[in-house]
């Protein structure tokens, strides 16, 4: 048995259609027709107009007979058919059409994963937006890392702690490699991001104060680690290796949960010192 590959443009019509038809006029506001309606839901017309398209542009994207709709429309569609997260990003992609970074970065951590983070005790934990903003932490993270509390929000940045901060400076044993890895992380997330402006501007920022930064950014390498392995400097227990996972949200995929594990039974005893005290 085979299984047919999905034709993109009919399951395209069959979801324009089907989203339409589930869609309250009284929702909208609309004015009463004198002449009943034969089918549940908006009408094609009525689509269109929210949407700023044509009726017959409607029609024949509802019929497989249309062009693969632009971004613009896309995102004009799936707010008139007033589309769910999910849902508009089903429609994006069957138009072929998904965007790098439609929505507003995120600048604060999405509860449930605030929570998350918490009960991740006693495993360090914290969460990051793409531009390395910290967002979340545990106490745990606190003990091994530093108190991010004693930071302005503004400086409660990964990178640019590990770049300009005395005592984060010292924690990481390989912190070329650290600061490398991280920059080729930037660089990707700078790439998918064009419109986030504080992305833009931490990059320019780093670039004219630092000329480590300056010169790994102008490598222009490109790598997104989700595990890995460093080595730290602790001044209460001494050097300890930790292995780390980066883990991303299905329903908040700008914001990442970084956990950090003991790599081994030494850095596991270092470990059992430090959260013991």
């Amino acid at each position: 048995m085979t299984t047919r590959t999905v034709d993109t443009t009919q399951e395209l019509a069959a979801f324009l259609r089907a989203r339409r038809e589930l869609l309250d006029p009284h929702d909208f506001g609309l004015p009463p027709r004198r002449q009943a309606r034969r089918t549940p839901g908006l009408r094609r017309e009525e689509v269109a107009e929210l949407a700023g398209v044509s009726t017959d542009y409607i029609v024949r994207l509802e019929q497989g007979r249309g062009p693969r709709p632009s971004a613009h429309v896309v995102e004009a569609l799936a707010g008139a058919l007033r589309l769910a997260p999910d849902e508009r990003a089903y429609l994006f992609d069957l138009a072929q059409q998904r965007p790098t970074h439609a929505d507003r970065p995120a600048t604060t951590a999405a509860p449930p994963l605030a929570r998350l983070v918490a009960d991740l005790s006693p495993l360090p934990a914290m969460l990051l937006n793409h531009r390395y903003d910290i967002l979340a932490w545990n106490d745990e993270m606190t003990r091994l890392l530093l108190d991010f509390d004693t930071l302005p929000p503004p400086r409660r940045n990964a990178m640019w702690l590990c770049l300009t901060h005395p005592e984060i400076r010292e924690r990481y044993v390989d912190r070329e490699r650290v600061v490398r890895d991280g920059i080729a992380h930037l660089r990707a997330a700078w790439a998918a991001h064009p419109e986030d402006r504080a992305l833009t501007g931490l990059i320019a920022e780093l670039t004219a104060r630092d000329e480590e930064f300056a010169r790994l950014w102008s490598e222009r390498d490109i790598k997104v680690n989700g595990r890995g392995r460093k080595l730290l400097r602790h001044p209460e227990v001494g050097e300890l290796a930790v292995h780390f996972d980066v883990l991303t949200p299905l329903q908040d995929p700008d914001q990442r949960l970084l956990i950090y594990r003991a790599a081994d039974e030494e850095s596991r005893a270092a470990w059992d010192r430090l959260y013991t005290r």
